[in-house]
């Protein structure tokens, strides 16, 4: 038996047909993995967002319901981590806003998302307003997510911050309801 696979790895050794197909082989292998790669780090990506928005969701239908309620802003950021799904670190890594918004007179929200950087010093929390009954309001959560490839493929392109964490944000508009 041993001497029939020696046999047989000689032969392949001195095959010169498949010679062609190492260069190929050799070409491919890495975009093969690299599109892998890709494609694991896009499904994560996405399961993550759709847990970040449905824990909003939850947490403002929470809130418009609850109007009396003193919410302060751990309370609803362990909240929304509770209603998750189990997102990694959910606690120290996500930041929130809450702010009345005018209807006739909108102005939005800054254009960028209070997010942790943990490359920075801790920044106090900005925009938060549990606002009145029938106000509108809109709450934006930033979580901030290590990518599973880092840098590599789809992690470059998401963008990092100092400490290479990316970032995703939800929105949520919701009117207080009236007690």
């Amino acid at each position: 038996m041993i001497s029939h696979v020696k046999n047989r790895l000689s032969q392949f050794r001195k095959e010169e047909a498949g010679a062609v197909y190492t260069l190929e082989f050799a070409v491919m292998l890495p975009l093969l993995f690299m599109a892998l790669a890709f494609g694991v780090e896009l499904t994560t990506h996405a399961n993550r967002q759709f847990q970040v928005d449905r824990a909003l969701e939850v947490t403002t239908r929470a809130v418009k319901l609850n109007t009396a309620a003193n919410l302060s802003h751990d309370d609803l950021k362990t909240f929304i981590c509770q209603n998750s799904g189990g997102l990694d670190d959910c606690d120290n890594n996500m930041r929130l806003e809450m702010t009345p918004i005018n209807p006739r007179d909108f102005a939005g929200l800054p254009p960028l998302p209070d997010c942790i950087d943990q490359s920075q010093p801790v920044n106090p929390i900005r925009g938060w307003s549990l606002g009145q009954q029938h106000e509108l309001m809109i709450m934006r959560a930033c979580y901030s997510f290590e990518p599973v490839f880092g840098s590599f493929g789809l992690g470059n392109l998401l963008g990092t911050d100092g400490a290479g964490m990316g970032k995703m944000v939800a929105i949520s508009a919701f009117v207080q309801e009236p007690r």
